[in-house]
């Protein structure tokens, strides 16, 4: 057996040689990426990283490991031994003789069958091409010191696109331009059968693009006035930030029911996995459209381009610190909403009733008694994104849209403040928008922040920061609601975007009246913490199968809590958990509650004015 050394001192010196890598992706049917590497090496002992934290998820992606497979090395012909190092699995151990100046890998990475084993990244129609999973990369230097040469073989016919440069095409294979390992990681593509190309900034020097893989030929077909929002949202994104960071920009979009990979961040791309229906089901996308396509555009400025100092680490396996995701994430939330309103993708109207179900969310987040929203940023690192059984109490990644309300609350401040005259927008073009053309991350800490936002309106910015962070309520921050003329207020009715978002989810939503989420066939999808239904002892993995002696069917159990209004008899659920069936009561009388917002009489509608489009 070889002895484990220990993780190498790392270096800045860059690493000699070009790294040679080559991905064969053409077993789609099974989901095999075959991975061919040759290293440049020297003798003596040699240690190999697997890749263990993924940029842009915030945690360690521990099931890529689980799926990194067949791993064989060769020098000369001759096969050499490895040994994972038994305190850092993502190590690997070889030694190298005298007189070998290359080393070769070969192995697999067995991309997710089915959704329990992770996203899926490869159908019949197309695939995404993960760098992070499909390489082992020299101990001991800069991630970004070290070069490589990539090339990847698609299915005969497929298309493909990305950020990295094309170097040749031979047939089915492509090669890319060396570049180093973090800009390689940074860079996926996107590989499809049904493929289409939008130029979404014609005619610029920096072009933008949206490069859309789909299940079928049908499903790429885009209305002149869809694509015409996609083109002010780039334009829009310019006047707001008044730079940009990439030598140009790839909207990666993949249209299917079987790819299930949602989103993620890149510096001069951003990865968008929406159904099939995306464009032929415009109208009732918009929920989508919202939370995706501008959110990870922003991304190139706020996370990529100007990154938390704790983001920002030598390679892929070195811990990164999460305390500031409130911007990273809080603040791209918040503009990507803004953006989206602005540029159209989604209607003003539906950026009021989406904020009203943000703020009625974390309004009874009632886990903010013993957790800040500080200690939320940690999350991705405690869970790796798990599913909760207790959302509303053991909180989960609330940075991302409470972050959103901190944001509404500092815009309407400096709004106020200023008597109208500066915005949240003048700190994203003095934060975000400094260096334009520069591809090197600028990083940032708490301070900094707070000098940005002095910079534009004076203020105890700290304090009014880790009030927000570190406060326990009660209730969500809306203090910004209020101040943009509008207040959160409860209706019998849905509004359009709560019932969108019903229909999306596949989900009837009684949260704020019994406490209740319950999936198509009467499951129980959450229980809101201390609500009727959390006291009558109700949870996850009970399935409501009678509502007051009737079967169980959404509307059944609407009309059962609006008759409770007049009366005072308990509602009563016959339920099944596993083979167990009982019959529990709900002491609930005060009808049905769905989240609006209503204007405050006689102040401004700053919402409005966030939600116009720039000139």
């Amino acid at each position: 057996m070889l002895g484990c050394a220990p993780v190498a001192a790392q270096t800045e010196a860059p690493y000699p040689g070009v790294l040679e890598l080559h991905v064969d992706a053409t077993n789609v049917g099974q989901k095999i990426f075959a991975v061919h590497e040759r290293i440049p090496v020297t003798a003596g002992g040699l240690t190999l990283l697997y890749p263990e934290w993924r940029l842009g998820t915030h945690a360690p992606a521990g099931f890529l490991l689980s799926q990194f497979a067949g791993l064989v090395l060769h020098a000369d012909h001759q096969r050499l031994e490895w040994q994972r190092d038994p305190l850092n699995v993502y190590a690997f151990h070889v030694e190298i003789p005298a007189g070998v100046t290359s080393l070769d890998a070969d192995f697999e990475f067995l991309s997710p069958l089915d959704g329990a084993e992770g996203a899926i990244v490869a159908t019949p129609a197309m695939l995404a091409i993960h760098w992070e999973a499909l390489f082992l990369y020299p101990d001991g230097y800069y991630a970004a010191r070290i070069t490589a040469k990539p090339s990847i073989t698609l299915p005969r016919g497929w298309q493909f696109a990305g950020a990295l440069e094309t170097a040749g095409e031979d047939g089915a294979s492509v090669t890319f331009k060396p570049v180093n390992l973090e800009e390689l990681v940074d860079s996926p593509v996107y590989a499809g059968e049904y493929y289409k190309r939008i130029d979404l900034d014609p005619g610029s020097r920096t072009p933008v693009f949206l490069d859309m893989v789909a299940d079928s030929p049908a499903a790429l077909e885009a209305t002149p006035q869809q694509l015409e929002a996609h083109r002010a949202l780039v334009q829009q994104a310019y006047k707001l930030f008044g730079s940009h960071h990439y030598d140009h920009y790839d909207f990666l979009m993949a249209l299917s029911d079987e790819f299930s990979f949602s989103g993620l961040e890149h510096h001069q791309s951003g990865e968008n996995g929406v159904r099939t229906t995306y464009f032929s089901d415009w109208d009732k996308q918009q929920m989508w459209r919202s939370n995706l396509v501008s959110h990870e555009y922003v991304h190139s400025w706020d996370g990529k381009f100007r990154r938390p100092a704790g983001q920002l680490t030598t390679n892929f396996n070195r811990p990164m610190q999460d305390s500031l995701l409130w911007v990273y994430e809080g603040g791209t939330s918040y503009w990507g909403h803004v953006l989206g309103a602005r540029s159209g993708l989604v209607q003003a109207s539906q950026m009021n009733e989406a904020l009203a179900a943000t703020a009625a969310l974390y309004d009874h987040r009632v886990g903010r008694s013993w957790r800040s929203l500080a200690d939320t940023t940690n999350e991705p690192i405690i869970t790796r994104r798990s599913p909760l059984g207790w959302v509303s109490w053991q909180r989960s990644e609330d940075y991302y849209s409470e972050g959103e309300l901190i944001w509404l609350d500092a815009d309407t401040k400096i709004r106020e403040l200023s008597g109208e005259k500066r915005s949240l927008d003048d700190f994203a073009r003095g934060f975000f928008g400094v260096q334009n053309g520069r591809h090197a991350p600028l990083t940032y800490t708490f301070d900094d922040v707070v000098r940005g936002l002095n910079a534009v309106q004076p203020y105890d910015w700290a304090t009014f920061l880790r009030a927000r962070l570190e406060g326990h309520g009660p209730g969500a921050p809306l203090d910004g609601v209020t101040r943009a003329g509008w207040k959160l207020v409860y209706a019998e009715q849905p509004t359009a975007y709560f019932k969108d978002a019903e229909a999306y989810r596949k989900v009837s939503d009684f949260s704020y009246s019994v406490g209740l989420v319950l999936g198509e066939e009467g499951g129980i999808a959450a229980v809101l913490w201390d609500s009727p239904a959390f006291k009558a002892g109700l949870s996850v993995g009970f399935h409501v199968l009678a509502v007051n002696g009737r079967a169980y069917k959404p509307d059944v159990l609407k009309a059962a809590i609006t008759a409770a209004k007049d009366g005072q008899e308990p509602l009563e659920l016959l339920v099944r958990q596993a083979d167990r069936f009982s019959t529990v009561r709900l002491d609930y009388h005060d009808g049905l509650k769905y989240p609006r917002l209503e204007r405050i009489a006689a102040t401004p509608d700053r919402l409005a004015k966030i939600f116009q489009p720039l000139n």
